[in-house]
């Protein structure tokens, strides 16, 4: 019976299915399995080399000009190949700084950043591993003009990434509410809801002091810049300053607020020698300075309508207060005025973090853990690295972070307006970290992630995902390229910034959730505070 059939034409209009294309199949089209679908959006995908290269057509070399943060060139205009790595880049600035020959400034790592427009707003993006990869990743970058690079050093040093419990240490009856270390890395203290405030010694994961004088759960607790004072605040609203050498009180407790204490803060050592200053925020709406030595209220900081959630003392000459009326206001701490105030958050403040947060906590102290042998000498040597890192960094920055699950960025000895707001949580932040070179900011929130952002414009760069419950809080290493963060599943950990989505290491140990969190100045070690009741070490 003969074949009535007509045969299908390209013209025809097709309906969908599987069509037949076995005369396409072979040497001539190797990508044709034989069959294909109709429906573009089910087609095979092209093999991954065909797509590598983005489908731009990069020139093999392209002009750039070095600058440093506060916009200074460094030499001419160079050209160089599209293909030049982060190595190459960092080779280069040396060699244009006449650094070569010196040993010592040869090994300084720097990082790179250009400058894109995104929404008519000028980010940071960071050069990762190549000029080529970067110029694929951000289409909007011409490579037809000059591209500026800012060009910032890095840590010298090298902090290995913590992954084993070392110690375990027991002693408090009840949740471990914070750990921290001193600026100088020789001894953690923590405190908790068994109203005790506890010294450890570092070298050997030993108790040195157990301190009571606290007659409600403790709240908060700072070490002096200078590590010579560690002061502590419980849910009465009661300050007591401690001798960490010897575990007693410094003078008679204080009845600082007439509710619990919520945050504290120290004057920068670089702006005093002595570190006798300490600001106090409380749920009575109040915020308060006092002179530990003599122990006595400097200045009261009235304004705020609902409870002070967080206190940041900065170091240029300001101090800020968040609250959750949801404001932060910008005071000056020696005349005790109002300078401004910053709006913008619909839900109450949770928490602040500052772009200096690091070298102010440390003092004059660093990773080499040099010993002063006068007050002058150690305020000589925090004055000059606060100095080296203000250059570096330009103006202070910071970050406040929401119940509306938001963060801004605000620069705020200049302007009462925000720089950026940081959308991305889908529940409250609640705890906000810098890097302590300044150039990230990771925030821990209830939707179980930790964001990573950049610290200068406060572009999005991840999301760690991992942790099966709550973040409560985030830490950074000396040398900003590790993050460890505490978590209500009862697990730490550990990730590398910023090219690590997934964790590089968990920390598992405790029996319940995790609290308390700090990674030692130093970077010798990380300490972990449960609501198990113990404190557990982590070293690499």
């Amino acid at each position: 019976m003969a074949d009535t059939s007509t045969p299908a034409t390209a013209d025809q209009k097709r309906t969908g299915g599987i069509a037949w294309a076995g005369s396409l199949v072979g040497s001539k089209n190797p990508d044709n399995l034989g069959y294909r679908y109709s429906t573009p959006s089910k087609r095979y995908r092209r093999s991954h080399n065909d797509d590598q290269d983005g489908g731009r057509e990069l020139p093999q070399n392209i002009q750039i000009q070095f600058r440093n943060r506060k916009g200074e060139e460094l030499a001419e205009t160079i050209d160089i190949p599209t293909e030049s790595s982060l190595d190459d880049l960092t080779t280069l600035v040396h060699s244009l700084l006449e650094e070569a020959s010196d040993e010592t400034n040869n090994k300084v790592p720097y990082s790179f950043y250009a400058k894109v427009a995104k929404n008519g707003v000028e980010d940071d993006v960071e050069v990762v591993t190549s000029l080529k990869d970067m110029l694929l990743n951000e289409t909007t970058i011409s490579t037809e003009s000059v591209l500026n690079l800012v060009y910032q050093p890095l840590a010298v040093f090298r902090v290995r990434p913590v992954s084993r419990c070392t110690d375990t240490l027991p002693g408090h009856t009840e949740a471990v509410l914070h750990v921290q270390y001193a600026p100088d890395g020789k001894m953690l203290a923590s405190g908790g809801g068994d109203t005790t405030v506890r010294f450890w010694d570092v070298n050997t994961a030993t108790p040195k002091h157990t301190c009571k004088a606290h007659k409600n759960h403790v709240l908060c607790t700072s070490w002096s810049p200078d590590a010579a004072r560690f002061v502590s605040a419980d849910k009465n609203g009661v300050l007591v300053v401690w001798d960490p050498k010897k575990g007693t009180p410094i003078g008679k407790n204080l009845r600082a607020h007439r509710q619990w204490v919520t945050s504290l803060s120290w004057e920068p050592m670089h702006r005093h020698a002595a570190c006798e200053r300490l600001a106090t925020a409380s749920k009575d709406t109040t915020c308060k300075i006092w002179n530990v030595r003599t122990q006595s209220l400097l200045v009261t900081l009235s304004g705020h309508t609902d409870s002070v959630e967080a206190v940041k003392w900065g170091g240029e000459e300001l101090l800020y207060t968040a609250s959750r009326d949801r404001t932060i206001k910008v005071w000056n701490p020696d005349r005790g005025i109002l300078v401004r105030t910053l709006t913008g958050h619909g839900h109450r403040i949770n928490t602040l973090a500052l772009s200096s947060d690091y070298v102010l906590r440390t003092g004059p102290f660093d990773y080499k853990c040099l010993k002063f042998n006068s007050q002058e000498e150690a305020h000589e040597a925090a004055i000059k690295k606060y100095e080296e890192f203000s250059q570096k960094q330009g103006q202070e920055r910071l970050v406040s972070g929401s119940d509306d699950f938001t963060l801004f960025l605000w620069h705020p000895k200049e302007s009462k307006h925000p720089i950026k707001r940081l959308t991305g949580h889908q529940q409250a932040v609640n705890h906000i970290a810098f890097s302590p070179d300044g150039r990230y900011f990771a925030s821990a929130s209830f939707d179980k992630k930790v964001k990573v952002w950049n610290g200068f414009s406060g572009d999005f760069l991840a999301t760690l995902t991992g942790h099966v419950g709550a973040v409560y809080q985030v830490a950074w290493s000396g040398d900003s390229r590790f993050l460890v963060t505490a978590s209500k599943d009862s697990t730490a950990k550990l990730w590398e910034v910023p090219s690590g989505k997934r964790a590089k290491g968990t920390l598992p140990g405790h029996a319940d959730e995790v609290y308390a969190l700090d990674w030692s100045p130093n970077g010798g070690s990380v300490a972990t505070g449960s609501k198990d009741r113990t404190i557990k070490i982590w070293k690499h």
